[in-house]
């Protein structure tokens, strides 16, 4: 196939580039270097080792990319939590205009086929479970609740704290923070476009994604590379609330099969069609269990992780994801344990922008 790739160069992007390629299909790849997240590293030439330097809100640039396409693989973004609501404006522009752009060029273009990266963030908080009262929606937890140490959320009949259960693809969506409402925008803009069109998208909705080439210590970085980022200063990992918080965390390498099988399915789906998987390893850790794991690889026994009680607001207590509808339509199974592949992640190369 002839795959056009947005954010090819980024974290994820680049190792997409790399199976794709492993798997024999022609890659056309662009990014538009965002200092987000490649901080001053931006090209000034037109392109860069095969990337095309290339923001995908401008249109007419995207048009002679798009000609002999099969499908569009798009991963560029702007990521992470959102740092302040000052980061509102370049959500919007890199993920929801740039998303619109790039479904209208691909429209004009008559391409017809997508997948796309989300994210859990999506959901918001996760499933929960009261041992009294059973399934039960998940409030969003006060400022006076978190700011008392209070972080569990608690049933809404009883009062009772909840445990945590897998959130499987049908569940109610309900971003919690800016970068949540862009990715959810991405989802609305391709399930129309997959109506409108017709044409067939897939959105897969990423789990906390980690491996070699992960940017460093920045505001927008994921929580692994600032364990390892702090260890490597000689100081300790600082954990926010009590530590305990749910995750699932996904190798990048992972991460890229899953986008390769996504698009081997989506050239074959009908018109009129629009999928959503959760790409994720389907084996839940706490992030003080990451913590440990990325002091363990590193051996930095005297720098053990300090749980200090910090929160923040758009911080979502659990969310573990179902793996099943991922390995029954896409035949995807994550490779990569994380109790294993953390401790790799320790010594990994990062970027360093």
């Amino acid at each position: 196939m002839r795959v056009l790739l947005t954010g090819a160069a980024g974290f994820i992007g680049a190792a997409v580039r790399s199976e794709l390629a492993e798997r024999g299909h022609e890659v056309v790849a662009l990014d538009a270097w965002i200092p987000q997240a490649h901080g001053d590293a931006a090209p000034n030439n037109a392109s860069t080792d095969g990337i095309e330097h290339l923001d995908v809100t401008d249109a007419d640039a995207l048009a002679p990319l798009l000609a002999g396409v099969d499908v569009v693989c798009h991963q560029a973004a702007m990521v992470g939590a959102g740092v302040t609501p000052a980061d509102m404006p370049l959500y919007a522009r890199h993920n929801d205009l740039g998303t619109a752009v790039l479904l209208a060029a691909m429209a004009e273009a008559g391409r017809t086929r997508l997948v796309f990266a989300s994210s859990m963030v999506v959901y918001g908080d996760g499933r929960y479970v009261c041992a009294e009262h059973g399934d039960q929606p998940a409030p969003a937890r006060s400022l006076q609740a978190l700011k008392d140490g209070n972080f569990d959320v608690v049933c809404t009949t009883c009062g009772q704290p909840m445990g945590w259960a897998l959130v499987d693809e049908n569940a109610r969506l309900q971003p919690r923070s800016s970068y949540a409402a862009s990715k959810l925008a991405q989802e609305h803009y391709a399930l129309a476009w997959s109506r409108q069109l017709p044409g067939a998208a897939i959105g897969l909705r990423y789990h906390n994604v980690y491996g070699p080439q992960m940017p460093a210590d920045t505001p927008y970085s994921g929580v692994g590379a600032m364990f390892r980022s702090a260890i490597e200063r000689g100081t300790p990992p600082r954990v926010f609330e009590d530590g305990q918080q749910m995750r699932d965390f996904v190798h990048v390498t992972d991460v890229a099969r899953a986008n390769a099988l996504a698009l081997e399915r989506v050239v074959d789906l009908p018109a009129d069609t629009y999928e959503a998987f959760n790409v994720c390893s389907g084996r839940p850790v706490s992030i003080l269990d990451v913590a440990d794991l990325i002091v363990a690889g590193l051996r930095a026994d005297g720098l053990a992780p300090q749980v200090t009680g910090e929160f923040r607001t758009g911080d979502v207590r659990h969310i573990v994801a179902s793996p099943h509808r991922a390995k029954d339509q896409l035949g995807f199974t994550a490779d990569v344990d994380p109790a294993a592949g953390l401790r790799e992640f320790a010594r990994a190369p990062l970027r360093t922008r």
